[in-house]
This record gives structure tokens, sequence and C-alpha cells, in this order.
């Protein structure tokens, strides 16, 4: 048995963003796709560098372990972001995540940094096979957020770990075991941010070929409403036999797609021991004059459009198509294109302008946004509500305290509520922030009330308390009678003698007998407070022990 790899990779800088700053490569070997982040810091420099940098594992046979291989490369390409910005500082803040899988003909060795994903269908189950390096994923992970809520949250693009020259990357490592028939899809979040799973699901498990699969996959996200770029690479692991010279052809062809197909990365280009690979060639391509890109170098007979032109997603050639992928070198040069050239300073300084208004208004407005948001935590040993999100952003809280409960203490709290409170508790409204806040006392003054009915009772009176006692009984008028509030339910004896009766003398009382029609309190009955409820000695049974 003799299994390969039938690929296919596509680009679309989508229907919003002004340009593509991803980046896809797919050869016989390599797999990647790079999403670029930093806008006018170069995003698209970013991932074409690190494609470029990794380009060279597309190598006939592996020398070495698979992770190791990878996780130096992703290093190495970490370290030509770092050196870039070290000679240039306006590259400052550009970054890439990186997702890529290096085949060596039974086995699969994946890396993976950031929110771009890598996907597995077998036996037409589709699976995620890589996690997303993401702030909303966090909250997943700690059960602070359902997989729903993280798909609509405002904060879901905002990663954990990228590619960004700054010190030692730490990228996922796996190796994964393949079979003839599965399937790989490797893609930016263009694709898996408006694309459901179910329908990733649907398309793949079609009987497209790659190159079908990879078209109807833009043109889904486009559908979708395109916010973002999209690059997407489907590889099929098939068995061929020794005879079946066309897929070995084939499958030795590379293609580029995206940023790095629009300016080939240096440290590539510069690399002369790569130049007359597969690899190398894939990795000095460019566009043409008007955007088309074509096959490497020695490729251009036998594989046209069938077998790797990628252009717009159906549909959209007309509006959306110009300067995107179209079929390999369909598109001429026009006769503006040195005017075009001549204005690109003035285009480049406007595009920046417009890029700090937009981030400056992208900025406030998110602040504003979080102004609206509220949640219930903990302040020193009391509940607090705080206006704001949990979270901090460059060392300042995006949180304060809007309202402090000192009478609503921790420590009366049963546990289970006392750890939802220093988790914090999420709420959509001041509204909802303080209904939580009032069930949350309600819980404190259960527990306080349950705590004075375990109180011990007062201990019995001595014989000289009882002797006076016994005097004041017989001589009312000496004492003032108790109140109501006093004495409690146990109301009792008159308060006055009988007129007849002769005065005793107080030197040999006896103890008197408790009153025939006096009651004894109420359990848990302090002064005027009402006693428990069965059900509210019930929940009382969670709080803590004072």
């Amino acid at each position: 048995m003799t299994l390969v790899l039938r690929f296919a990779a596509g680009s679309h800088k989508g229907l919003i963003r002004e340009g593509n700053e991803d980046s896809g490569y797919a050869g016989p070997r390599l797999l990647a796709v790079a999403d670029g982040m930093g806008g006018a810091a170069a995003g698209e420099v970013a991932s074409s560098e690190v494609l470029g940098s990794i380009v060279r594992l597309d190598e006939d046979v592996p020398g070495a372990d698979l992770l190791t291989l990878l996780g130096d490369a992703v290093q190495g390409a970490n370290d030509r972001l770092r050196q870039m910005v070290e000679e240039d500082p306006q590259l400052e803040g550009m970054g890439c995540t990186l997702t890529a899988m290096l085949w060596t003909g039974q086995r699969m060795g994946l890396v993976h940094v950031g929110d771009s994903r890598a996907y597995l269908l077998r036996d037409g189950s589709l699976v995620q096979i890589t996690q997303d390096h993401t702030w909303v994923q966090r909250l997943v992970d700690e059960g602070r957020i359902t997989p729903e809520e993280a798909e609509t949250h405002p904060q879901r693009s905002l990663l954990m770990r990228a590619l960004d020259g700054r010190g030692q990357v730490e990228p996922d490592l796996s190796i994964r075991e393949v079979r003839a028939g599965d399937r790989y899809l490797i893609c930016s979040d263009g694709l898996s941010g408006p694309v459901s799973h179910q329908t990733l699901q649907d398309t793949l498990g079609s009987y497209y070929s790659p190159e079908q699969t990879v078209q109807e996959l833009i043109q889904l996200a486009l559908r979708g409403g395109g916010p973002d770029n999209i690059t997407c690479i489907v590889a099929d692991v098939i068995d061929v036999g020794a005879t079946d010279t066309m897929s070995g052809q084939f499958n030795d062809v590379p293609v580029v797609v995206g940023a790095v197909a629009d300016a080939p990365p240096s440290s590539a280009a510069a690399d002369r021991s790569i130049a007359d690979t597969p690899a190398g060639r894939a990795a000095g391509l460019g566009r043409g004059p008007q955007g088309a890109f074509g096959p490497a170098e020695g490729y251009e007979e036998g594989y046209g459009a069938a077998q790797g032109g990628f252009g717009p997603a159906e549909g959209y050639e007309g509006e959306y198509g110009s300067g995107e992928p179209s079929v390999y070198g369909t598109e001429e040069a026009g006769a503006e294109r040195p005017a075009k050239r001549g204005r690109k300073g003035l285009t480049v300084s406007l595009a920046a302008l417009v890029t700090l208004g937009l981030l400056g208004g992208a900025g406030w407005f998110g602040y504003r946004w979080t102004q609206d948001q509220y949640y219930v935590g903990t302040q020193d040993d009391h509940v607090a509500i705080y206006q704001g999100i949990n979270q901090n952003l460059a060392g300042l809280s995006l949180s304060s305290v809007h309202s402090s409960y000192s009478r609503i203490q921790l420590k009366w709290l049963p546990e289970d509520q006392q750890a939802h409170v220093r988790k914090t508790i999420s709420v959509g409204s001041m509204k909802d922030a303080q209904s939580t806040v009032n069930d949350l006392d309600g819980w404190v003054q259960l527990c306080q009330r349950a705590a004075k009915a375990t109180t011990p009772a007062t201990p019995p009176a001595t014989p000289a308390v009882q002797a006076v006692q016994a005097v004041q009984a017989v001589y009312p008028a000496a004492t003032p009678t108790p109140t109501e509030k006093n004495r409690g339910p146990a109301a009792a004896a008159p308060t006055t003698a009988p007129a007849a009766t002769p005065t005793p003398t107080p030197t040999a009382p006896a103890a008197p007998a408790p009153a025939p029609n006096a009651t004894p309190p109420a359990a848990g009955a302090q002064g005027d407070q009402a006693p428990l409820s069965e059900e509210e000695l019930s929940r009382a049974n969670s709080c803590p022990k004072q």
C-alpha cells in the first residue's frame, strides 16, 4: 500500500478586508496556513515570512523526528520575525498564527499556534484536531461560558499565543496516524468563523475533489458575510498503485496562495539551498501583474485550471474578483501599471491613516462596550457589583467596583455560593446584578438566623436567683412587669397577687412552679425573630458552621 496526499489550496481576501494577510502553502510533504495580524503593522509580511521559513520542510524524505523538525522550524520562523522588527521598527506589532502538517507517508506531524484550525474527516465524522489559543477558548475550558456563547463572544479573536518575534514560542505538537480515505482541512478563522461545524462536515463529506471542495468552502464563507480573509487547504490521503503515475505527478506540484503569493518571503528566496526543490520554486512564486498566480516554475504545462487554479467563489467574480486569484495565467498586465506604482506611497499613507482611525474608533467603542457589562464578585471579605469585564489589558484592569455590600459577608454564604462569587458571576445587566445580590443577601440572612437558632439555651437559675424571683412574684409592685418582647410566648403568671394573701416571709421561699398555661418557646425563636420553616431548615443545612 502506497499512501499519497492529493491536495488543493485557495485564498480570498473576503468582502470586508482591504487586503489579504493570510498565507497558505500546500506541497507533497507540507501543508500550512498562517493568518497574519497587525493590520498596518504588516500582518501579511509576518505570514509570508513564517511560511517562507518553514517551507524547507517540504523535502522528499524528512531526515529527523517529525516533532523536532516542526518545533525547530517554528522557533526559527519566530526568530526571523524578531530579526525583521529589529531591522525595521515600523514592523513592531506584526505577527501571525500557524497551523501546519508534515507528512511522512505513514504519519502526520502537527504544529499549531493561534486560532487557525485543522480538522480531520474520518468515516463521515468531522473532528477539530487543534485547540484555539484564544481567550474565549480558555473561558470555555474553565466552564465560564459555553461553546455556543464563545462563537458570538465579542472577544473571540483575542489571541493568547501567536508568532510575533517575542521570546520563545510554545506551539502545540502532536503526531497523527493516517488512514487511506482520511480528509484533512487546514483553514484560517475566516472560514471556521462564518461557516458552522455541521456545514463544514457536510461539505467535506461530499464526493467533491479537493479542488472543488476548496472552491465550495470559500463560497460558503463569502455567503456568510466574508468578514475576514479566507484561506483553506483540503488534502486527501489516497492509496495509489505503482502504475498510477498521474497521481504521483500531481502530488509533486506545490500550491502557494494568499499574501505569500503576492510578495515572496525574503528569507525563503535568499535560501539557495532549496532553490531547486519544488518547495523552493513554490516559495519564490509571486502574483502576475494583475493578481493572477500560477504554478511553480517548471509546472506550467499540464496543470491548468482543473488542477489548482483558484479564483473568487462562484457568483462573486464580477463584484469582488478584481485583484483576486483566478485561473493560472489568464490575466495580462495592463498599461496603467507604472502609474499605479507611482501612487503607491500616497495610497499606503492614506491606508495607514484610515487604519489608525478605525483602530482608534474600535478601541473607543470596545471600551464603551465594557462599561455596559457587569458581574458580581468579591471585594475583601464581602460581595460587590463590578462594572466592566473581569480582565486586564496591558496591565490595566477593565473593571471597577460599582456597588459594595459589606453586610453580605462571604463567611455566611454556603460553600458553593462562595465559590461562584469568587469565580465571579456574569450577568446581562445591572438589574440582573442587583437580583443576584438580593439572592445572596437572602442566603446570608438565612444562615445568620440558622446560626442563632442553634445558640445554647440560657442555663437554669441558681437557688438564690429563684428566691428573688419568688419574692418578685408575691410582691409585683416592687418589680416591673416584663414586656411580651422580653418574655416571649411564655407569657404567664398574673401581674397582681390576691388581696387575701398574707404577707410571706422572704427568708424561706419555695421554688416557683411553672405556670400551667405557659407555652415553651418555638425552636429557633430569638427575641422577636420568627421560627424557621421546614423549607428554611432544609436549606440551612448547606450553611457554613460558625
